[in-house]
């Protein structure tokens, strides 16, 4: 145990230091760095940071253990982000680069929309931002939720023990994130990035060796008939249907999802934006592959243990702390803290930059970078004080935190960003109007699902409403009231046209 606080310790120290070392070279630097890294970022940085703030403890704990429970039939999600990410960077990516910069060289998603419209009217950063900051208050509930979750298996701590925990992670997330923004944030990424790879790439094979082992004894395992099959039941019924169509409908929230699109936007060149594309797109598919592999080879290496503690979220940690020598061991389960901790810390800086840059730096039209700068700052503290109590009192599970979280910034953004970049015609009524119907619509399903108002009697097909994914419902709502409110209000002036032509114009330039 104590090689294990060693390694964790260690591993905070380096987070910590990253963030002092772009601090200290902050200061001669602006809003634009602290918040967008100056649009300076490499392709692999760019590319491991996107997916390390996209793949949150979710993908060590929740994918993972649903797995080991429940067999294959739980990967659908796993396939719809696989999809969602590769049409992400090759649709969105390099076309939000060269779009943000056309729109007055923006820095942050409702700055790059209400630009994208040269609209005086700050109503839709306002809305924007909004959204930003109270979803991102249960997103990042999510993560340290996750932090706390592994100090308590690992230290076998109480329930005080526990709180403690989340509220340490909470200080360390903020530290450097408030000292070192963008830089930081991006770079503490691209390590916690590798690190996550290599924990899940190894955990499988070092169980494999030991189970092939003489003196390995395979435990009880009581599998089900289709345990190995993508369909729970072995059949394409009504359910399978509906579990197929909200996994692929995870996929919809790449094209909504700030702190992931704002990764794209940084890219310095459309060269790097290229290395980043095939970077990211393998990241994520050996990502998904090996958590996957693990939830497998747990089953067979732990047998039923977990299924019948009911703690099937904690299946990477028993692997790791049973197969590894306890030093290796602190090393890999540092990885859920660089899993929660790189998801955290890119959405507290969004909505910090949603923040200062959209609402503080209009209401205060004189104040300097550095102001802004510390509003932001501010503004890191109070959403992660926030987070932590909802992680504190709540009773949700983390995948039910990031699924809700995931769900409304899909549904809210993800119409309107792919509807910028592709449609000259798009006005600001429709953007706003989208924006304000999707986050609405996902909300309310989630409330009238909660309120079992969707029951098992409400049958789409045979099949449950209540199942489906609230990202569907609220992307296709969203999409419809937006190309609905644009067709009936006035074109877009001559001078928005013209942002979006130079926007295509500078993409093929670069092309």
């Amino acid at each position: 145990m104590n090689w294990e606080v060693l390694a964790f310790v260690v591993y905070f120290v380096l987070v910590i230091g990253i963030g002092v070392y772009f601090f200290v070279k902050s200061k001669t630097g602006g809003e634009k760095d602290y918040f967008l890294g100056g649009r300076s970022m490499s392709g692999p940085v760019a590319a491991l940071s996107a997916g390390a703030s996209d793949m949150s403890a979710w993908v060590l704990m929740g994918l993972p253990g649903a797995i080991y429970a429940s067999g294959l039939s739980k990967s659908w999600i796993s396939i719809g982000l696989l999809i969602g990410t590769v049409l992400a960077w090759v649709f969105v990516a390099p076309r939000l680069r060269t779009f943000s910069i056309a729109a007055k060289d923006s820095i942050t998603i409702p700055q790059y929309l209400n630009n994208r419209f040269l609209s005086k009217n700050v109503a839709l950063q306002v809305v924007c931002a909004f959204v930003f900051i109270i979803v991102y208050c249960i997103y990042s509930a999510s993560s340290i939720s996750a932090c706390g979750d592994l100090f308590q298996t690992v230290f076998k701590l109480d329930d005080g023990g526990r709180t403690t925990a989340m509220a340490a992670a909470a200080i360390i997330i903020v530290a450097y994130t408030f000292l070192g923004g963008f830089n930081a944030v991006c770079w503490t990424d691209f390590f916690q990035g590798l690190l996550m790879l290599a924990a899940l790439m190894i955990a499988p094979i070092a169980a494999v060796a030991v189970m092939k082992g003489a003196d390995f004894v395979a435990p009880a395992t009581n599998l089900g008939e289709y345990h190995y099959n993508l369909l729970s039941s072995g059949k394409l019924d009504a359910a399978a249907i509906v579990t197929i169509l909200s996994g692929l409908g995870w996929g919809l929230g790449y094209f909504g999802m700030p702190h992931i699109l704002v990764r794209y936007m940084s890219v310095k060149s459309e060269k790097e934006m290229k290395r980043s594309q095939k970077i990211g797109i393998l990241w994520t598919f050996l990502i998904l592959a090996t958590a996957t592999v693990v939830g497998i080879v747990a089953r067979q290496y732990l047998g039923d243990e977990l299924v019948i503690s009911g703690k099937t979220s904690t299946v990477f940690i028993h692997v790791v702390r049973s197969v590894f020598p306890v030093v290796i061991a602190g090393v890999l389960l540092s990885a859920i803290l660089a899993a929660s901790m790189s998801t955290a810390d890119s959405q507290l800086l969004a909505s910090s930059s949603a923040f200062s840059s959209d609402i503080y730096k209009p209401a205060r039209k004189n104040a300097s970078d550095r102001e802004v700068m510390w509003a932001g700052r501010i503004v890191v503290a109070v959403i992660c004080v926030v987070a932590f109590f909802i992680a504190w009192l709540g009773n949700k599970s983390i995948m039910d935190l990031v699924e809700n979280a995931w769900g409304a910034f899909g549904a809210a953004f993800g119409p309107v960003i792919l509807l910028s970049l592709y449609w000259k015609r798009l006005n600001y009524a429709g953007a706003i109007s989208g924006i304000i119907a999707g986050f609405v619509t996902d909300i309310a399903y989630v409330i009238a699902r909660g309120n079992m108002i969707l029951t098992k009697e409400d049958a789409i097909i045979t099949g449950n409403l209540g199942e489906l994914y609230e990202i569907i419902p609220g992307f296709l709502v969203g999409l419809i009231v937006c190309v609905i409110v644009t067709k009936l209000t006035k074109a877009p002036e001559k001078e928005v046209e013209e942002v979006f032509d130079q926007g295509v114009e500078l993409l093929s330039k670069e092309d």
